[in-house]
């Protein structure tokens, strides 16, 4: 077993098929549902990800490439978190709600169930 120091490596932790890197920030999308706020919070962290390294979604700031997204769905009623990856960001005018977003790419990777 090799041993490292965590702030030398980033962490990686198994889940499912897919290898979540702790250390990434993760950006979570609540739809307007603050109520819930403290339930995806402990979902997240109980599934790899840092607690500190959660960041409220910002429609004038996106994440960059290697972080994570974390969105409650389906609004308005979710019943777990959409986990995606940010593959690619994209300068574009804000539009709407989404904002900057608009010019975020990612991929899908994995569910967690709300409870």
């Amino acid at each position: 077993m090799i041993s490292c120091e965590p702030d030398l490596f980033a962490l990686y932790i198994r889940n499912g098929m897919v290898d979540v890197d702790s250390s990434k920030k993760v950006y979570l999308f609540l739809h307007g549902r603050m109520d819930l706020n403290e339930k995806a919070l402990n979902a997240l962290a109980n599934n790899g990800f840092q607690k500190e390294n959660v960041v409220m979604a910002d429609p004038k700031q996106a994440g960059e490439v290697g972080d994570y997204m974390a969105m409650l769905w389906m609004p308005p009623n979710p019943d777990h978190i959409k986990i995606q990856q940010i593959t690619s960001v994209e300068v574009c005018e804000p539009e709407g709600m989404i904002g900057v977003w608009k010019g975020v790419s990612k991929d899908d990777l994995f569910e967690i169930k709300l409870e």
